[in-house]
């Protein structure tokens, strides 16, 4: 099933955001990697608050107490009370991974060009799945059992549900001319927040079962 994607708010551009790279919801704030920091957005005022000093060049997850974020070849996991980085893993595929997303005990790392996303231990980093796509893979993100991921290909993009074990798409939405997902969250419910790329834009996306 593919259709347009509905658009429901857009936040930013923030200060020393002049991209949005990773993004992650940790049920209170929306993080979002925007190249030498991670800064916590407040999902109803839009407002920037906590910032946290770090490479943050890709994606970013949250697992219920700790964010992980990608940075060139590797994933850290990081303590959101003080930016303090209390593990380190390699990411699979180096400085291709871009989306990054925690599911049942799990980091799944989407791979840019490689059209892929990895699923590795959050622990070792060690491979356990590999799931291909047909298209460049950006944000990754899991909501109530639903694996999603972002793509931008030829100035589009699409967000696409796929089935984690064949990678089968199961549906697709469509994003308008001119808006690219660079980065995927979710808030666990009927929002997807998508970040915007260079516009610095961070942007309310529709989860479709939701509104059904």
């Amino acid at each position: 099933m593919k259709h347009q994607a509905e658009i429901l708010r857009e936040y930013g551009p923030f200060p020393r955001a002049d991209a949005i790279h990773g993004v992650s919801f940790d049920g209170r704030s929306i993080w979002v990697a925007a190249g030498d920091h991670l800064l916590a957005i407040d999902p109803e005022s839009g407002e920037a608050g906590q910032v946290l000093d770090m490479l943050a060049d890709a994606g970013t997850a949250f697992d219920g107490r700790h964010l992980y974020q990608l940075a060139q070849s590797l994933i850290r996991k990081i303590d959101p009370a003080d930016g303090r980085v209390v593990a380190t893993i390699p990411a699979p595929g180096g400085e291709r991974a871009s989306g990054l997303a925690w599911s049942e005990g799990s980091l799944w790392v989407g791979q840019y060009d490689g059209r892929a996303i990895i699923r590795v231990d959050a622990e070792t980093g060690e491979v356990q799945r590999e799931i291909r796509s047909n298209r460049f893979v950006t944000g990754v993100s899991w909501v109530e059992g639903e694996l999603w991921h972002g793509t931008w290909e030829n100035g589009q993009s699409e967000l696409r549900q796929i089935d984690p074990l064949s990678g089968v798409v199961l549906d697709s939405m469509e994003m308008p001319e001119g808006k690219i997902i660079s980065g995927l969250g979710s808030d666990g419910a009927e929002r997807f927040f998508c970040g915007g790329g260079v516009s610095g834009r961070l942007r309310v996306v529709r989860r479709p079962r939701a509104a059904r």
